[in-house]
């Protein structure tokens, strides 16, 4: 069974769903649901270890040899997006239990359940797939997931929501599955590895460009790169709080993965494509969403609504580091795919324990919160710190790298831009903190924290913002691996 690791990573979520809709009842849907998160957890453990023992794991489905038949490939790169998405899934099921019962009519739970884990499955195979058409078809199953997922948030602005994503959601696919049929008109290849081989012999450069573009415009309506962000700010703020946390934490950091090997494994080693300004344009689009998001965030009247927005600008400090493209801020934008999934998970959970206990999440309705709900507001503080980028936080670990990798470029401009954004980011968690702490109660308004069931998963992912900060073996450590391996141009 070790060998089918690979396998396992997808099967055991991807199974999981009709076996709970089968069964149909909510509490036997959770407990599934539960433990085929956990089990995909341990496999992406396993198979993280064993990438660093032994080097790049390949398993070819069906026995058929990459490249004609689909590989499986688990490397320093994707070892390190498996360990966030399983983990993010499993941490986030035993919150999953109040969280959903009181956002979720119980008729439709055992759903929310069977598409959440096809929504993981579908990240994991997006991650763990050697084959770009396989991306195209796990995206597709986490995709039409999310919609639902989203669609079962309370009201009709929820609705609305899915189908805002689900409409930019389609034209994203189908620009990406535009970009790889021009690379198999050009290759006649789907496997990665196999692509950017063939590539190396191609002289013509236009249809490389225009896939070039088309998966970039696709994968960057997917990710919400500004300005293609549109759809996530309502996602974020109508879907039901699991969804939200799981989705901020996971989602758009996978689609940056699929961009991240696309650009460094299959066409950075194409001399057609010197001289375009590809990192030129990530870079300016980065520096446009840090701004001007952080900015918008500031003046949300919701807290959830708030922090949709800060995740556009903090996609932003992700995308800033592949457009500079050195070794240090490489290392940063990897490392802030954790950092800022981890720290954003921990700010939904807190946020959707608001929503348990009080159902209203709109800054008028938090007044005094520090006194009512004073675990929930410490940790959206500790949280907002790690958002900040203050030092002993996860935030400012990837942040400092990106700086070192500006300084290294001497784009001094790049600096002073990340210090603003960090000083924005101060504006509005001070918002929060102003209300919460500085605004008085209302009379009679006693301490109604949320259950300890949401409470630990909380307290774990609160937690993980200060240790990912002071101790960065897993997150750094791992980036690193990863930039060695695309800076090397090899898989």
């Amino acid at each position: 069974m070790v060998d089918h690791l690979p396998a396992l990573q997808v099967v055991v979520p991807l199974m999981s769903a009709p076996v709970i809709v089968l069964l149909r009842r909510p509490a036997i849907a959770w407990l599934v649901a539960t433990a085929a998160c956990f089990a995909a957890f341990a496999i992406a453990v396993t198979l993280a270890l064993t990438v660093a023992e032994s080097g790049t794991v390949s398993y070819a489905i069906g026995s058929w040899e990459p490249p004609w038949g689909i590989e499986y490939r688990v490397d320093a790169l994707s070892a390190f997006m498996l360990v966030l998405v399983a983990g993010t899934a499993a941490l986030v099921m035993p919150y999953a239990r109040r969280s959903v019962a009181a956002e979720v009519p119980e008729h439709q739970a055992y759903l929310f359940y069977a598409m959440y884990c096809l929504c993981v499955a579908g990240l994991l195979g997006m991650t763990i797939t050697g084959d770009v058409f396989n991306v195209f078809v796990f995206l597709e199953i986490s995709s039409l997931s999310t919609y639902v997922l989203i669609a079962l948030g309370r009201g009709r602005r929820a609705l609305l929501a899915a189908l805002q994503y689900l409409i930019v959601g389609t034209i994203g696919a189908t620009f990406y599955v535009i970009g790889i049929g021009l690379l198999y008109l050009v290759t006649g290849s789907l496997n990665f590895v196999d692509i950017a081989v063939q590539l190396e012999g191609v002289t013509e450069k236009r249809p490389v460009l225009a896939a070039l573009a088309f998966i970039t415009v696709g994968l960057g309506l997917k990710l919400a790169l500004f300005p293609l962000h549109q759809w996530l700010p309502n996602a974020y703020a109508y879907a039901p709080s699991v969804v939200t946390t799981f989705l901020a934490a996971t989602a758009t950091k996978v689609s940056v993965y699929v961009l991240v090997r696309f650009y460094f494994l299959v066409f950075a080693p194409l001399q057609a494509l010197e001289g375009v300004p590809v990192g030129a344009v990530l870079v300016a689009l980065s520096a446009a969403a840090i701004l001007a998001m952080s900015l918008v965030a500031v003046f949300q009247p919701d807290l959830k609504r708030m922090f949709a927005y800060s995740s556009v600008a903090q996609i932003g400090y992700i995308t800033l580091g592949l457009g500079v493209a050195n070794e240090a801020a490489l290392t940063g934008s990897l490392a802030h795919l954790v950092n800022h999934g981890v720290t954003k998970c921990a700010l939904f959970l807190l946020v959707g324990g608001i929503v348990v206990r009080g159902g209203d999440t709109s800054f008028a309705s938090l007044a005094g919160l520090g006194r009512r709900m004073p675990w929930t507001s410490f940790g959206i503080v500790i949280a907002g710190l790690s958002l900040i980028g203050v030092p002993a936080t996860a935030g400012f670990t990837s942040k400092w790298y990106l700086i070192a990798g500006a300084v290294e470029q001497g784009s001094w401009w790049i600096v002073a831009l990340l210090v603003a954004g960090s000083l924005i980011a101060v504006a509005y968690v001070w918002r929060f903190v102003e209300v919460a702490y500085l605004a008085p109660a209302p009379a009679g308004a006693a301490v109604h924290e949320p259950p300890w069931s949401m409470r630990i998963p909380q307290a774990v992912a609160v937690a993980l913002c200060v240790v990912l900060g002071l101790f960065t073996a897993f997150n750094v450590g791992y980036a690193r691996r990863a930039v060695d391996l695309l800076l090397g141009g090899s898989q």
